[in-house]
């Protein structure tokens, strides 16, 4: 097993949030405020982080969404008839893969932290990359069952590795930002996706293959070159970050020192596990994404059906998807760009829902094809937003190494028991209107509101108790999130 790379000790102060903005970040907003005796610009050395760290993460967080979400592409192009499946068979296919995503969630993190991102997440890309090429070579239902099941244990891993990870270089108020650019490749896979599933489907009778198996066979194959060059793009820490001189080195360590544990030398253990397990706030940021899973998976695996069974071809579906996901994609970068700038989340959290609401409602409520397919654009421009800004919360206001990975594990998993119950609602027998997933997903949605709304609650008023005994002469004290003068953002 790797050596498990070691940060630069050094206490954390936590800056108390100013009251004028009491929902804001407690993290400095500047980097006037650190000691910078080497001149360097906190705009440009944050691009230049961009430039050298999302690249990648995002290419393989697009490739990982592609790989699991391409199914829907493959059903339209025969995949069902093929594979001989009968009843509720493909959503049984479907429902595997989440149930290993969810069982190996916070064991993948438990691996990261024990081992390196350079080494870790390039080695899942590759597992899954290969387990992805297979589906193109299954024969029959038990090996499309079992190679949904392990697609999802080899990419369970990777989304809350990463958030970990942009926590090790990023302030807390600027993860937000980074990850929802990370995200929106999901949104640029389903667009892409389609795209793709347009122009392979045409391979059908290639090599003696129909076009659905050169979906996965291609698709898997680029997942698996991106995999062996990822070893070389991802690096691990500032501390070791070979592109990154000393001063810079010193700088990033002073900037993140004065904002949270990213620059501790913090051990694993077992005892900070459970601090993630016992605290109800985790459990919270679970169920936000819970509430958002159930309509984000459901719209990324059936979205090319729900549109042909608006009356399209299987070939015009493929490309209408691409609508959609592309306004998706914009939405969730202009909306992490407001939350970044004004320091809340949870109102544009709300919002962004509700906008997915609408849509649904429209789906339930309208037959003309076009009010239908304008409500998916809608349900997809809401949903996408939300689940990014979702999905960042702990990463924004969990402390400690450990509890922070755990924390982003325990989301992902409580959250994608929501995709299980999902992959089960969108059943042959429902469409065109497919009442029964649409509801739900509308159900979700408005209970997403609602759990923001408590969320929002909460926090603000931990805030302001934390406030209030500070005021009264207390001190700072405990661990993490914890300590009196750490401040939650909502």
């Amino acid at each position: 097993m790797a050596e498990v790379e070691k940060h630069p000790v050094g206490p954390t102060v936590y800056s108390p949030t100013a009251p004028e903005k009491s929902a804001g970040p407690s993290s400095l907003s500047s980097g006037d405020d650190i000691e910078n005796p080497t001149g360097i610009k906190e705009k440009a050395f944050l691009r230049k982080l961009d430039r050298k760290l999302l690249p990648a993460l995002t290419l393989l967080y697009l490739l990982s969404f592609l790989d699991r979400s391409n199914v829907g592409n493959a059903r339209l192009s025969g995949l069902v008839t093929d594979l001989h499946m009968t009843g509720n068979q493909y959503l049984t296919g479907l429902t595997l893969y989440f149930v290993g995503y969810v069982l190996f969630e916070i064991p993948c993190n438990v691996v990261l932290k024990r081992t390196t991102p350079r080494i870790w997440l390039p080695t899942l890309t590759l597992a899954w990359g290969v387990v992805a090429t297979l589906m193109g070579f299954t024969q029959n239902l038990s090996g499309f069952f079992a190679v949904r099941f392990f697609l999802g244990v080899t990419e369970s891993g990777l989304f809350p590795g990463v958030v970990f990870y942009l926590s090790m270089w990023y302030k807390r108020h600027e993860r937000s930002y980074r990850i929802a650019l990370f995200f929106s490749a999901a949104a640029l896979a389903g667009a892409f996706g389609g795209i793709l599933a347009y122009g392979i489907s045409f391979m059908k009778g290639v090599g003696g293959l129909d076009g659905w198996r050169w979906i996965f066979i291609l698709e898997g194959i680029l997942t698996v070159l991106v995999s062996m060059a990822s070893y070389f793009l991802i690096c691990n820490y500032p501390a070791t970050a070979k592109w990154l001189s000393d001063s810079e080195r010193s700088y990033i360590h002073a900037r993140l020192k004065e904002d949270s544990d990213a620059t501790q030398d913090e051990s694993f253990t077992w005892q900070n596990v459970s601090k993630a397990l016992k605290d109800p706030k985790c459990w919270l940021y679970g169920l936000g994404f819970h509430t958002m899973s159930l309509p984000l998976y459901t719209l990324s695996l059936f979205l090319p059906t729900i549109i042909k069974e608006l009356g399209y071809t299987a070939a015009q579906a493929q490309l209408m998807t691409v609508p959609p996901y592309a306004i998706a994609c914009t939405l969730t970068i202009a909306v992490a760009v407001f939350v970044q700038r004004t320091g809340r989340r949870a109102p544009f959290i709300m919002a962004t829902s509700s906008l997915g609401a609408i849509g649904y409602i429209l789906l339930l409520t309208d037959t003309k094809a076009g009010v239908s397919y304008f409500g998916t654009i809608l349900a997809t421009g809401g949903i996408y937003p939300s689940v990014a800004m979702v999905l960042a919360w702990p990463a924004n206001n969990v402390s400690g190494q450990t509890k922070r990975a755990t924390a982003n594990a325990m989301q992902i998993s409580i959250g994608n028991l929501g995709a299980v119950i999902g992959t089960q609602l969108y059943r042959a027998t429902d469409g065109p209107r497919f009442f029964l997933g649409h509801g739900f997903a509308l159900g979700y949605l408005c209970l997403n509101v609602l759990v923001v709304g408590v969320l929002w609650v909460v926090l603000s008023r931990e805030n302001a108790r934390r406030e209030r005994v500070v005021r009264e002469g207390g001190v700072g004290g405990g661990d993490g999130d914890e300590d009196l003068l750490w401040r939650f953002e909502f």
